[in-house]
């Protein structure tokens, strides 16, 4: 007995979880080695993406930017400062919000990695083309801007 499915797509969601495991079946070993895990790796990026911003970053940002719910996110937090790579102190404009730096270490470490992971993405772009990689990230763009986020990721 045959049965049909009423789906006429594909299945969208888990074909963007299939390209993102493979983009980072690259990246996971790198990480691995300089003992982070995806959620570490994600915040740190965030937190070198804004190393210049001397007030640092309330962690309902970091959350949002690092796709990690408050609860998942204050374990991370915390194994981080543990290791010396992140910080934490209370936000100097509203001491109900805690803000986060990386650490020195920390950004020696985005630097490090961020050398392979730059790699991956040229060579992602010479198989690719650069236009295709190109239109790709607008297409990607295009659907995060279709669906935006209904969830407010509660402070820490």
């Amino acid at each position: 007995m045959t049965t049909t499915t009423p789906f006429v797509h594909r299945n969208l969601p888990r074909l963007l979880l299939e390209a993102r495991e493979a983009v980072m079946q690259h990246t996971r070993p790198s990480l691995r080695e300089h003992g982070l895990s995806d959620q570490q790796w994600r915040v740190l990026r965030v937190l070198g993406e804004h190393a210049g911003d001397a007030a640092g970053v309330e962690t309902g940002r970091v959350a949002r930017d690092a796709f990690l719910l408050g609860p998942s996110l204050t374990g991370v937090l915390t194994r981080m400062e543990r290791d010396g790579l992140i910080s934490r102190s209370r936000c100097p404009v509203d001491a109900r919000r805690t803000v986060v730096r990386a650490t020195p270490q920390g950004l020696q470490l985005v630097e490090r990695l961020s050398e392979a992971i730059e790699a991956h993405y040229d060579w992602m772009e010479q198989r690719l083309g650069k236009t295709q990689l190109s239109a790709l990230y607008a297409l990607l763009d295009g659907v995060i801007a279709l669906e935006p986020p209904v969830l407010a990721t509660p402070e820490e």
